[in-house]
């Protein structure tokens, strides 16, 4: 039997190159293998009979390996047996895999049926519609798309233009565009005019490969525009607080005090700096409840001209919601004569994309009370608004993202205003333990750095807590599971991003316009390859 009918040795090697995927991500930075694995994917996907099974198989590699930290939080703190925590981690992998399936079943019938340059040409649309899929549908899981394997690599230079999701299209665009120069033919059986489609195909590719290639290595010189706003350069200091506090520990109602004091211990020499920020939840108790902790914060941090922004969950009994929340604290702004804070002031953020399970529990009526994992501690949150004020802290704006948000290009972008001055983004990955997760949540911060040219700060219970600067570049950082404070000068500048003015119309042009020049080539060919 050959390898096109022989479907179990083509999952094999879909699963295989799916799982070599994870190689590419944080910490490992493999960033080639991402080209590799997608260009050997579509030329299988090109050649099988079972481009279902071969798109599905592909993902379960590609997202069961990648997100396989996933199953760290459920093991250890879900409550749950081990095959019950390995039957929740295989449901999830296995809805993310439907989305390269679709993708594959999609690429396949326009191969099949219509034409055969169509997988090139349709390819990376097909990929940005699965991708957006996957980041709205029950609000949404974008982890691990490919364009963050590319954030050190020249690709990466096309971030500011076309962000993430551009560079994905990018890398869908060079392996489609190699699998035709690798593999022109795909059966025996082709159209009278194959042959002369196929070598225009082939050179329509090399010449792709060669622009898109010059474009990345050029683009340093074009991705930022002069800011349309009067808005200064300016440095300013930041120190981050990260206080290494055990997960289990985190929600024990008698060591409330005890983590507030180690914050507060660990921020006694840090006041002289513009802004101090502690990570989510820092505060473990109820902002109602620790009224008299935030008032004292709040004079101490005003006494010493300092702002201060800190993770604290609020129960709003009169709506009866509960909100993941930052504030922010002590120097608001060089107006401000006295202390600013007050319960319920505006100068807060409530996070809007929740974290499934560890937020909110979907279906609750039916879920709720069959497992623990299923009544985790503060898995009953209310969603914030999607557009929100900044934080303002000591005359300084900064743009919250709270743990999972900052996967979200689209939800940053929209919040972006003209004062903003950086991106604070804090997290809690204790959940996570020594695994892969934090180190590719850090680099999905990087590409919203080098994305939106803004630098971010982000500040975690246990790390990876550290400073980004505008390029994208990590600039300080603190090493996991230690406690400890990160100090750091940040310098901001006045300008804009291509893709922070237009978003993901630019990528999305991209994959029109390379999907209408595929079809008129191979249209014009045709035609005059008719008698």
């Amino acid at each position: 039997m050959g390898l096109l009918d022989n479907r179990w040795g083509q999952s094999m090697i879909a699963l295989c190159l799916g799982l070599s995927l994870t190689f590419a991500f944080a910490p490992f930075h493999y960033s080639y293998i991402t080209l590799l694995s997608l260009t050997a994917f579509l030329t299988l996907l090109r050649h099988t009979h079972f481009p279902k099974l071969i798109g599905f198989v592909y993902g379960l590699g590609w997202f069961g390996a990648g997100i396989s930290w996933v199953h760290v939080s459920i093991a250890e703190f879900g409550g749950v047996p081990l095959f019950v925590s390995l039957l929740l981690m295989g449901l999830l992998v296995s809805y993310l895999s439907l989305f390269v399936m679709l993708f594959s079943w999609i690429t396949h019938i326009l191969d099949s049926r219509f034409s055969y340059a169509l997988p090139l040409a349709t390819a990376p649309i097909l990929w940005f519609s699965m991708e957006y899929l996957r980041s709205i549908l029950f609000t949404g899981f974008p982890w691990l798309s490919l364009g963050y394997t590319q954030i050190n690599t020249f690709l990466g230079h096309l971030a500011p233009i076309f962000g993430e999701t551009g560079i994905a299209l990018i890398l869908v665009m060079l392996a489609m565009c190699a699998s035709y120069i690798l593999y022109p033919m795909k059966r025996n059986h082709l159209p009278s005019n194959t042959s002369v489609n196929s070598r225009l195909l082939k050179m329509a590719a090399y010449s792709s490969i060669i622009l898109i290639v010059a474009a990345a290595w050029i683009a340093p010189k074009w991705q930022h525009n002069e800011s349309p706003y009067d808005r200064t350069a300016k440095t300013f200091s930041v120190a981050m607080v990260q206080g290494n506090i055990e997960q289990s520990m985190r929600w024990l109602p008698e060591l409330d005090q005890p983590i507030m004091d180690k914050y507060l211990a660990l921020s006694e020499s840090i006041w002289q700096h513009d802004v101090v920020i502690w990570p989510e939840a820092a505060i473990p108790k109820l902002e109602s409840e620790a009224q008299v902790f935030l008032h004292q914060l709040d004079a101490l941090a005003f006494a010493t001209n300092t702002g201060i922004i800190t993770g604290i969950v609020n129960y709003d009994f009169g709506r009866d919601m509960i909100f993941n929340q930052l504030i922010s604290l002590g120097r608001i702004n060089a107006q401000a004569q006295q202390p600013q804070y007050r319960y319920g002031h505006q100068n807060r953020f409530a996070k809007h994309h929740l974290l499934p399970i560890g937020e909110f529990i979907p279906l609750e009526n039916w879920l709720r009370g069959l497992a623990p994992i299923f009544d985790l501690p503060m898995s009953s949150f209310t969603r914030g608004d999607y557009v929100q004020n900044n934080l303002e802290a000591n005359g300084l704006w900064f743009l919250p993202a709270i743990c999972f948000e900052i996967v979200f290009p689209r939800q940053i972008r929209a919040n972006i205003t003209p004062q903003s001055n950086a991106i604070v983004t804090v997290s809690n990955d204790a959940w996570f333990g020594d695994s892969h997760g934090p180190h590719q949540h850090m680099q999905i911060a990087q590409m919203r750095a080098l994305e939106f040219g803004l630098p971010v700060v982000r500040v975690t219970n246990n790390g990876i807590t550290g400073v980004i600067d505008h390029t994208g570049q990590i600039q300080a950082r603190l090493p996991q599971f230690t406690e400890g404070v990160l100090v750091a000068n940040i310098s901001t500048a006045n300008n804009m991003t291509v893709y922070r003015q237009f978003g993901d119309v630019i990528p999305l042009m991209l994959a029109l316009f390379w999907m209408t020049l595929i079809l008129s080539i191979t249209t014009l060919t045709y035609n005059k390859s008719k008698p």
